[in-house]
């Protein structure tokens, strides 16, 4: 039976897979500095082998058979399956494996490179990198969209969001960059009538780890299939049963690596929902990147940054950090804590921005990038392009300061072209994600301000977590909320935590 067999294939190639996650892991974390070229040789010959495995010749045939002749035996999950086999195989086909490879080569010593070059500010040494990459990643692009019949831009980032598309995207980002930033405006002449006090550390590293891992516990996070470490940059990677996050520590700060593990839990709760029979083929896997980051936006800026997850949340954070509570007890009030952490302020770093200046920080890269792709902006112009950017959606200058500006993000680093618009198409999902959970169960902010997260996850557990990819991402989204995707949700959601 060609369908069983391709089960076994995919089965295999999901394997491989689970190798590459845990060894990009091992890299970010714990692989010492010399191991970087090996390193680059093996994950390019074993990114090269998975591509081969999803292109083999005889695949087309197999394909072929169970869609002709086997889909009327199929099950929905199995024709599911079917499907996203068969996307896999046009993207894999779509490219030679001398450019996989090459593009994994470069990517990987690209990001080796960025982790000691970003501290320097050197972006001049950085930009060759950058060139190499975006030359190769256009060469991506142009092949995908070739094959699939979608502009260059679009072919990138429909691997990471299936079926997006920049016709769709474009007048929600611009929707957002018209009103984003006059409510910024306003929100921060509201906050300036009653600021919060930040509170002074230090913050031990050891006493936020232990915060840290009490609240991923608390919010549901299954610890027997999770491990917390520390990178140069908060990711969650690994498989369903082995999910491996990270965070980075400031001891000056303690609220960014507090919100960075949670918002990387969401990530992580999700891939644990996922259903256990399709583990190791497509149709188990997440929906796409939107969907993803709608869970991890949706458990950190939704509910952990909301007053109830606070009510229940402070008397912890006091116990962990009891030092500089008992030292400034004025700033560990609940009443502070919530102002700390709906603080809105135009910064220059992306990940630790709050939700209503984070989508500008997007809207700034997924420009560029398009641009870059397109042709039509070379490296060495997107400093200036850059700072533009910045002054335009965030009223600040970025001019010299690389290392704040277009060196911050790994994404570039990691030829992760077409990511960046997921991040706020994942926030607009969360929101109406959340409004839709609270129609059905309006019990759930009291259940979360007990510590109790099950009415809530019972929610995405049916209409998000079980379901992996056996809808498209807009089919996911009508059937859970009863809308498309648009901005009104989020909007709306923001003016009502901000200036109710």
């Amino acid at each position: 039976m060609a369908y069983a067999e391709l089960e076994a294939r995919f089965g295999r190639i999901s394997d491989l897979m689970h190798v590459a996650g845990i060894m990009e892991w091992d890299e970010a974390v714990i692989m010492p500095p010399a191991g970087g070229k090996a390193r680059a040789q093996a994950m390019g010959t074993l990114s090269g082998l998975i591509h081969e495995l999803r292109s083999a010749p005889d695949l087309e045939a197999l394909l072929e058979a169970a869609t002709a002749d086997e889909a009327p035996e199929l099950d929905p999950w199995q024709r599911a399956n079917l499907a996203e086999m068969v996307r896999s195989f046009k993207r894999a086909t779509a490219l030679p494996r001398e450019l996989v490879e090459a593009l994994s080569r470069a990517s990987i010593e690209a990001e080796q490179a960025w982790r000691t070059l970003r501290p320097e500010n050197d972006w001049q040494r950085f930009a060759p990198l950058l060139e190499e990459l975006v030359q190769l990643s256009r060469q991506k692009a142009a092949a995908l969209g070739e094959a699939l019949g979608l502009t260059p831009y679009d072919a990138l980032m429909d691997a990471y969001e299936p079926g997006a598309r920049a016709a769709a995207i474009d007048p929600i980002f611009e929707e957002l960059a018209t009103v984003l930033p006059a409510l910024t405006d306003a929100v921060l002449e509201r906050q300036s009538r009653q600021p919060a006090i930040v509170p002074r550390g230090p913050f031990p590293v050891a006493a936020q780890k232990r915060l840290a891992e009490r609240l991923m516990g608390g919010v549901g996070l299954d610890a027997t299939r999770a491990r917390l470490d520390v990178s140069h940059h908060p990711f969650c990677g690994g498989v369903p049963s082995d999910v491996r996050i990270t965070t980075r520590y400031d001891e000056s700060d303690f609220v960014s690596a507090l919100m960075g593990v949670l918002h990387e839990s969401g990530h992580a709760k999700y891939e644990q929902g996922l259903p256990e029979r399709w583990h190791r083929q497509p149709v188990g896997g997440a929906r796409g990147m939107a969907v993803h980051e709608s869970q991890s936006l949706l458990l950190e800026m939704q509910v952990c940054r909301g007053p109830e997850f606070l009510a229940h949340a402070a008397p912890i954070i006091c116990e962990e950090l009891a030092d500089a509570a008992r030292a400034q007890p004025e700033a560990f009030t609940l009443d502070n804590l919530r102002r700390l952490y709906a603080r809105v302020e135009r910064s220059y770093i992306r990940v630790d921005a709050d939700e209503l200046t984070y989508p500008c920080h997007v809207i700034l890269r997924y420009g560029i990038e398009r641009q870059l792709i397109a042709g039509t902006m070379a490296v060495r112009d997107i400093p200036e392009a850059w700072d533009a950017e910045m002054q335009r959606l965030l009223g600040l200058s970025t001019a010299g300061d690389y290392r704040n500006g277009c060196m911050q993000d790994v994404h570039w680093a990691g030829a992760a072209f077409g990511y960046f618009p997921t991040y706020t198409l994942g926030a607009l999902t969360a929101a109406q994600l959340y409004r839709a959970a609270l129609r059905a169960e309006p019990s759930i902010p009291a259940s979360i301000e007990r510590g109790d997260l099950s009415g809530l996850d019972g929610f995405l557990r049916e209409q998000v977590w079980s379901r992996a990819s056996s809808l498209t991402t807009d089919g996911l989204l009508r059937e859970a909320t009863g809308q498309p995707l648009g901005a009104g949700a989020f909007l709306e959601h923001v003016r009502e935590r901000y200036l109710a």
